[in-house]
Parts: structure tokens; sequence; C-alpha cells
């Protein structure tokens, strides 16, 4: 696809949710460096501009969502909340999504070299996206757009917990307590090597927390590191 006419954009619209007024603006947000390098008398233009609106909006909505959830998420938790779903590979993810990559303008040497899965790419051209449709259709727009879009994501990191540094709280509450450092120890290993199962127990000035198992020792302390925050009986969120 080299060049992009708006006939061409209406199943990723359909897809969006959202048909713009002004398809320059979508045109732009699909439009890779590359491209516009390789033939600037097709565009002049590239999404960067786009993807860093799109990146600052996104933030936004999703700590501004969290803010207001009755959840009353502690501030480092939105902190860790955020910066999981806006990493590089639900971004990705949720382009696939929408065929994101089938749509992007790009250079010669992008295309071959597989430029429409790259990660990286398809992650930065849903931030323009967003930024298009902010721009486009205004924050209100663009907010609906984005909670549907990471709508399960959301739902899901905050239902799994896996936003929580365990083993950090952990430690940064034991200082503050107890003035000393959790210490972990790993006192079983089973299984073949390849699949071997740790447990680790974590200890506070001697006494054992905690206790957890995994297929990695990190995994083990971080299990066991939550279940030692559970006798401090305070909240892990």
């Amino acid at each position: 696809m080299t060049l992009l006419k708006s006939e061409n954009t209406l199943e990723l619209e359909n897809r969006l949710g959202y048909f713009f007024k002004n398809k320059e603006f979508l045109i732009e947000a699909l439009t890779h460096r590359s491209f516009s390098h390789e033939t600037p008398e097709n565009s002049d233009t590239h999404n960067e501009r786009l993807e860093f609106l799109g990146d600052s909006v996104l933030g936004f909505v999703i700590v501004e969502y969290l803010f207001l959830s009755d959840n009353r998420f502690a501030e480092s938790s939105m902190a860790k909340i955020k910066s999981y779903l806006v990493k590089e590979s639900i971004l990705s993810e949720i382009a696939n999504v929408l065929s994101l990559g089938e749509y992007l303008r790009l250079g010669k040497g992008e295309e071959a070299t597989g430029g429409r899965i790259k990660k990286s790419l398809l992650a930065d051209a849903l931030e323009a996206v967003l930024g298009a449709v902010y721009v486009d259709g205004g924050y209100g727009t663009a907010k609906e757009l984005i909670l549907r879009l990471f709508n399960e994501k959301i739902n899901a990191i905050i239902m799994s917990g896996e936003f929580h540094d365990f083993k950090t709280e952990l430690q940064e509450r034991t200082q503050l307590l107890f003035n000393v450092l959790p210490e972990y120890r790993v006192v079983k290993q089973e299984g073949a090597e390849h699949k071997k199962i740790f447990t680790v127990e974590v200890f506070i000035s001697g006494e054992k927390f905690g206790r957890g198992s995994g297929k990695s020792k990190k995994e083990a302390q971080t299990i066991a590191a939550k279940e030692a925050l559970s006798r401090f009986h305070m909240p892990t969120g």
C-alpha cells in the first residue's frame, strides 16, 4: 500500500469506531519517517509528532481513569499500572487487533525488513493514531476510544495484581517499620534441571514472614514477599 486514499482507511476507521473529519490526520499518523524521506513528493511529514502527542494523551487518560476508580489506587500503583499498559508489547498487541500494520506507509527498506510486523513501529503508529483522533475529534472522543481499546487490558492487570512490585514494597515496609531488609532463603529445589521448582522463604529480623514456590527464584521470592505483606494487614495497592 504505497499511497493511502480515503477509501483505503474505511475498514480501519470501522475498527476504530471513529471516522475522521480530516483524513489527513490519519494519513499522517500512518506515515513512517522512512516513507516521508524516500517519497517527499507524496508526503512531506511523518507520524512522530502525532506519536508524541498520542503518548501523552494515552498516559493521561489511563491515569485519570485510575484516579477516578473506586479502588482509590495509591500514586505508586497508578504509576506501575500505567507503565505496564503503555509498554511496547501491549501497544503492538492492540495495533495487531486493529490490523494497523496493513495500513502503514513505509519506505522500501522498512518494507523489506518486515516493518509491518515490527512491534516498535506498530506501537508508535498506534500512539500516532490516538494523537490523530485527539486532534481531529477532541479529548472526549480520544478518551472514549482509548478506554474501549484498553478496557480488557486495564481490567485484567487490575484483577491479576501483576503491576505490584511486592519485593520492593516489602523492602520499603520492613525498612520503615524495622529498619532492616528482608532476607530470602532458597529452602528447596525440585524437578529436572530444565523444570526446576524453587521454594523460597523470606525472613525479617530472623523471623519467617512468607513462603513461595515458582519456576524461578525470582518468581518464588515475589510470591513469598506477597505472603509476607499480607501479615502486615495493610493494603498492597
